[in-house]
């Protein structure tokens, strides 16, 4: 079994850090109901302006709220306004790596949705893995590349 992304909110924006409640992160169930994020799943949450990372479970918000709170100890790694990628995973065999599409939604800075995009892996034609990023309508996306600075 292999640990895989499952569901991503990439780019979203703290709206509060709340150090005197139970651990956790609130957010808007539309957007958890969109990437495949439950109520209680654990989720990782790499912090884009500091480089924090770390781990804690999902409690659902208001609806339509496009809230993005830490709570308790993760409060102390995240302030307002703050980027942030949430992310979380699904063990699967490496034999189903090919019917896995994680769901991506990006966020502009009011925490609206700007794109619904998903991962997928498929096999060419030679047997090897090839990765492609998909938008709304399953058109590939160019994938970002390594450049060398040599």
């Amino acid at each position: 079994m292999r640990k895989l992304v499952a569901g991503k909110l990439h780019g979203i924006r703290v709206t509060e850090a709340n150090l005197n409640y139970h651990g956790s992160i609130t957010l808007d169930p539309d957007h958890c109901e969109a990437a495949g994020i439950m109520p209680m799943e654990f989720v990782e949450i790499w912090n884009k302006n500091s480089g924090a990372r770390i781990s804690t479970y999902v409690i659902l918000g208001d609806r339509g709220s496009r809230c993005c709170i830490l709570n308790g100890a993760a409060a102390r790694t995240c302030q307002p306004g703050d980027q942030i990628i949430i992310c979380n995973s699904v063990y699967l065999d490496e034999s189903e790596l090919t019917s896995l599409k994680p769901k991506i939604l990006t966020f502009d800075d009011g925490n609206n949705v700007t794109d619904r995009l998903s991962y997928s892996v498929d096999l060419d034609a030679h047997g090897r893995y090839a990765f492609n990023i998909l938008n709304q309508q399953n058109v590939k996306l160019p994938v970002p590349l390594l450049v060398s600075a040599t």
